[in-house]
């Protein structure tokens, strides 16, 4: 199923994404909150307005690996072919990160959670945003996920500078996030 999303959000979702802004926006299960994973006062804003430690790190979603390759190493052939053959899809993987990441992104860990999303209204925006998205639950640490746009500007409020309203992918559970190099399960 097709969820359209208007060409001016996308244009104006994607400027407030170079501009350092954060974004909320839907995917296969809850709300996300987004920003440019590499502007660094972005990534402090989005940390806390969520009041996460930073040294959790963080997932990132593309529109496809293309997007995502820069910011990973990859594996041997056989495990790299069974993780993008799950793709796009809700399935995370947690990858060896680039050496060049900044810490903000990966925290304490050596591996970078990553997805390439099969939302369309998500996709939509990487692709606008011609980059990977921070993705992380539009909600305050300990709290629920926000389900809806309304839900977001109830709990976020303004800290909130652009909101893409679109349907959510149908999916009651955040995606599933694997090791990629033992295909273990770390969130089911």
């Amino acid at each position: 199923m097709r969820h359209p999303v208007i060409p001016w959000k996308l244009r104006e979702a994607a400027r407030c994404f170079h501009h350092g802004g954060l974004i909320a926006y839907p995917t296969e299960a809850v709300y996300g909150l987004g920003c440019d994973p590499l502007n660094e006062s972005a990534m402090e804003a989005l940390l806390a307005l969520k009041q996460r430690p930073v040294e959790k790190g963080v997932i990132l979603i593309a529109a496809d690996f293309e997007q995502l390759r820069p910011f990973v190493k990859p594996l041997a052939e056989p495990l790299m072919q069974r993780i993008l053959a799950s793709w796009p899809g809700p399935h995370t993987w947690l990858l060896p990160a680039a050496d060049w990441l900044p810490f903000w992104l990966t925290g304490v860990h050596a591996s970078l959670a990553v997805r390439v999303t099969a939302h369309p209204p998500a996709a939509a925006l990487c692709r606008a945003c011609d980059s990977p998205l921070v993705s992380t639950s539009a909600n305050r640490s300990g709290q629920h996920p926000a389900r809806s746009a309304l839900q977001v500007r109830l709990r976020l409020g303004s800290r909130v500078d652009c909101l893409l309203n679109a349907p959510l992918g149908g999916r009651r559970a955040p995606s599933t996030i694997r090791d990629g190099a033992s295909g273990r399960v770390i969130r089911g």
